[in-house]
């Protein structure tokens, strides 16, 4: 991350509300190290140690998830790339990637049920020939 981008992401930070000894780890190197993990992908045990304690990294990870901090700074980054017109809002749907369960196709729906045979034997119908042999 340039000066330049720090300079403006550190305005969208939450200020520290603790007094007290100041933190061992800068946020820039801890945010760095979250921004490595999302980018690689890699498990967060495997962050590189120049990013600060991989639990450390993913202590402010989730702490920010969990309050919110991480969609304020996203929806903050937006208004400000928005305002500027370096976005682009045109929504585009492309079907043919729109996929269903298989079992989507051909489910039975309210009204189109049709029963089989009824379970008990109607009394207009005479029992006769191998009906006889079956119900005795």
């Amino acid at each position: 991350m340039t000066d330049e981008q720090w300079a403006v992401l550190e305005t969208l930070l939450p200020k520290g509300m603790k007094p007290g000894r100041p933190p061992r780890w800068p946020r820039r190197q801890l945010i760095d190290g979250i921004r490595f993990r999302v980018r690689t992908g890699i498990p967060w045990r495997d962050v590189p140690a120049e990013y600060g304690p991989w639990g450390r990294v993913y202590d402010l990870f989730r702490r920010w998830q969990r309050n919110g901090t991480w969609q304020q700074i996203f929806a903050a980054l937006q208004a400000r790339a928005d305002a500027k017109d370096l976005i682009t809002w045109d929504i585009n749907v492309d079907s043919t990637v729109c996929r269903a369960h298989q079992h989507a196709a051909g489910a039975r729906k309210r009204g189109t049920c049709r029963r089989n045979r009824p379970a008990v034997w109607p009394a207009s119908r005479p029992i006769t020939g191998l009906d006889a042999r079956a119900a005795a």
